[in-house]
């Protein structure tokens, strides 16, 4: 058997997973020690109940979504119903890669986890691009 050239094969979860994570280590202190404290959940796409919430009509349209309390909007006394999330969807990803045509797979990850991260931290179009530069 054959197996094909690995550039040849579709990035899989566990690498999107990866390059995540790496992103995450990546964050300046103190956003490190806090991003860590949030669940990451990498899917390939949007679940069909969270794409309808939010009037998506294509799962294609969504690679990212931050699931939860931004903390500068939490307070002490808030019960948590569930862990802070952000997830990210494989195939709309690779599909922006693709059509992209001219970035690398792990910038466009570590956008979109920044991106995501940012509503977790109440971050302004300023504070994102003092981390992410491609948001300038």
């Amino acid at each position: 058997m054959t197996l094909p050239a690995p550039d040849s094969i579709a990035p899989s979860l566990d690498l999107i997973e990866a390059l995540a994570r790496d992103a995450v280590l990546a964050l300046p202190e103190p956003h490190r020690a806090a991003a860590l404290q949030v669940a990451l959940r990498i899917e390939d796409f949007a679940p069909d109940d969270m794409l309808e919430a939010m009037a998506i009509d294509s799962p294609y349209d969504l690679t990212g979504l931050y699931e939860g309390i931004p903390l500068t909007e939490k307070s002490v006394s808030d019960q948590p119903l569930q862990p802070d999330t952000v997830w990210l969807f494989r195939r709309p990803i690779l599909e922006e890669w693709i059509e992209r045509g001219d970035i690398a797979l792990v910038d466009l990850v570590t956008h979109v986890v920044i991106h995501e991260f940012a509503h977790h931290f109440g971050w302004s179009d300023e504070d994102i691009a003092s981390i992410d530069p491609w948001w300038e």
